[in-house]
């Protein structure tokens, strides 16, 4: 799939036409195309091939003819002209949170600074402070925004290395040779960035070789690094390492309960089985003085089983108490995909969304939803398509409409209302209660102190129009810190109010957290998964929001997305 190169491609397009100060509207157009692209569940070769390119949303002819020629060419004039008049170490600056297009191209003309190494000198000595629109706190964020890069070099999102790891999987499962085979690791247990990638399989016998073959001559691989019978290990076209193991069938279990970790759980595991006088490796359960002879080996359950624990779901293997829970029989029964019959979060063309109403109803409808929640952004967000009061009121109608229409999915008007830096919400109480449901969220201001943002949320939750928080710590993965914000304190509000927290399934999001979330259920406040998706393809991330429930423990009770229709609305008026 050429989909992320392609992305990334208009991504670049969209930054160097920043540093040139072109139109935002147009800069603002590529990188729309760009996530579009990116999420897109097909191959962008096949939509080319079928001449359906200028069917995506925001993809116009001039982007379709880029497409194109990148396509048959593996190259694109208009990207090389624009890298020509741009020195090629400002858009490596601009990736440091912190520094946008004027900051970067200021520090070049000033300081002649045009690499992130310049850049982490310059602050380091003092010499930034002192530019227009700069500070000795901006630069403090600057070098925790390079450390903040550093931290994540060679990780991706958990979106990413799923997307690879089930392509890998689906092609190498088309061999009859293949017994059995999963990923491992920390795809495994649905960490929120991931390093390399181990996948594990069973062969018949003596068919090792035509599967590492395979492997090794898939479309995905950029390099071989090693190619062997029972281990072969790639580079992907992403640059991720993808590992294939091939294993014993009687010792699948036990190598796939090593390899899938945590590292923290597998040390707690040997510790329990040293009490019972047993060794555990990846090859299997033994008594010990007896390694040939393996007590347990063949599935995980059975390795837990004659630990004397129940078996512990690979999300939940971090060492945070689940082999007590498992030993004492009180694991929870988690939330699974098929739980989730709603989305409390989808953009439309009311904002900034790609996709009207029905078009997102269709796709709902394709999912097997049940119901969902159309929230747009309020009117001071003016980047992100703000609604006015107006047209909000229009908004509503058209739901209205098709609340009346439509029978299989149901559509309630939601909002994503900003909080303003005092707390109020962007839209007055007598527009709130016209809506079904009101998510509210920080989009500017995020350098207040704690204490101020602390208390600018929870004086919005007050509120009794407000149903729900949304992205609590406004984390983005990789590329922005949380906000300053005393968590703890905005679980005690939404216990006291009853106002739900959201987990925000964007892959670059993932928040509130797993850790977060599990303390939320432990305090009795219900979570609720938001794709905040802004087209059609987005809306598949609803999945990457079950498995941060999955990781915080939660069942399906503890999750609104999988609360029947009439029951949703009960809980909505409830909180009025």
């Amino acid at each position: 799939m050429k989909n992320k190169e392609i992305a990334q491609i208009f991504l670049e397009i969209a930054s160097l036409l920043s540093l040139k100060n072109e139109n935002p509207f147009r800069i603002r157009a590529y990188e729309k195309a760009a996530q579009v692209i990116e999420s897109l569940p097909q191959p962008i070769e096949e939509i080319c091939k079928e001449g359906k390119l200028q069917t995506l949303p925001g993809i116009g002819s001039g982007m379709v003819e880029k497409i194109n020629e990148y396509l048959s060419t593996g190259s694109l004039k208009y990207l090389e002209d624009l890298r020509k008049e741009i020195p090629a170490g400002l858009l490596e600056i601009m990736s440091i949170p912190g520094m946008g297009p004027k900051r970067a191209k200021l520090v070049y003309d000033k300081l002649g600074i045009a690499s992130i190494a310049d850049l982490e000198k310059a602050a380091k000595e003092g010499k930034l402070r002192n530019l227009e629109g700069f500070g000795e706190k901006t630069e403090q964020n600057i070098l925790r925004g390079i450390q903040l890069k550093s931290q994540v070099k060679g990780r991706v999102l958990l979106f990413e290395g799923l997307r690879l790891a089930n392509s890998i999987v689906e092609e190498l499962k088309k061999l009859n040779e293949v017994v059995q085979m999963s990923p491992a690791g920390s795809i495994r247990r649905k960490k929120e960035t991931i390093g390399d990638i181990d996948i594990l399989v069973t062969v018949k016998k003596g068919k090792e070789q035509k599967v590492m073959d395979k492997f090794v001559h898939l479309p995905i691989v950029k390099e071989v690094l090693a190619s062997g019978i029972t281990k072969s290990s790639i580079i992907s076209e992403e640059g991720i390492q993808v590992d294939l193991r091939v294993v014993d069938p009687e010792q699948y279990g036990a190598a796939l309960q090593y390899f899938t970790g945590s590292k923290e759980h597998n040390i707690a595991l040997r510790e329990l089985a040293n009490k019972k006088m047993l060794t555990i490796s990846e090859y299997g359960v033994f008594k010990v003085g007896e390694k040939d002879k393996p007590i347990a080996g063949k599935t995980e359950e059975e390795i837990y089983k004659v630990l004397g624990l129940d078996y512990i779901p690979p999300e939940l293997r971090e060492n945070r108490g689940e082999i007590e829970a498992a030993a004492e029989h009180r694991l929870p029964k988690l939330i699974k995909e098929e739980d989730v019959i709603g989305d409390i979060h989808i953009h439309s063309k009311y904002s900034d969304g790609a996709n009207g109403i029905m078009e997102i109803v269709e796709k709902a409808r394709q999912m097997g939803l049940s119901w969902i929640i159309v929230c747009d952004h309020s009117q001071s967000l003016k980047v992100a398509g703000g609604v006015s009061i107006k047209d909000l009121y229009k908004k509503i109608e058209e739901i209205n409409k098709i609340k009346t229409t439509v029978r299989d999915v149901k559509v309630l008007c939601g909002m994503e209302v900003d909080i303003l830096s005092d707390g109020k919400l962007d839209y007055p109480d007598e527009v709130l209660k016209e809506l079904d449901f009101v998510i509210v969220a920080v989009h500017t201001g995020f350098k207040q102190s704690e204490e101020q943002m602390t208390n600018r949320i929870m004086r919005a939750m007050e509120n009794k129009y407000v149903h729900a928080v949304s992205h609590p710590s406004g984390r983005l993965i990789g590329k922005r810190d949380p906000y300053a914000v005393n968590i703890d304190k905005i679980l005690k509000k939404a216990a006291e109010t009853g106002v739900w927290l959201e987990i925000n399934a964007f892959p670059e999001r993932l928040d509130l957290n797993d850790i977060y979330s599990k303390k939320a259920k432990e305090m009795g406040i219900l979570l609720a998964i938001g794709t905040d998706a802004h087209n059609l393809a987005q809306m598949e991330y609803l999945y990457q929001g079950v498995y941060v429930a999955r990781r915080a423990w939660l069942e399906k009770k503890d999750v609104v997305n999988t609360y029947p229709y009439e029951e949703l609305l009960k809980l909505l008026k409830s909180r009025k």
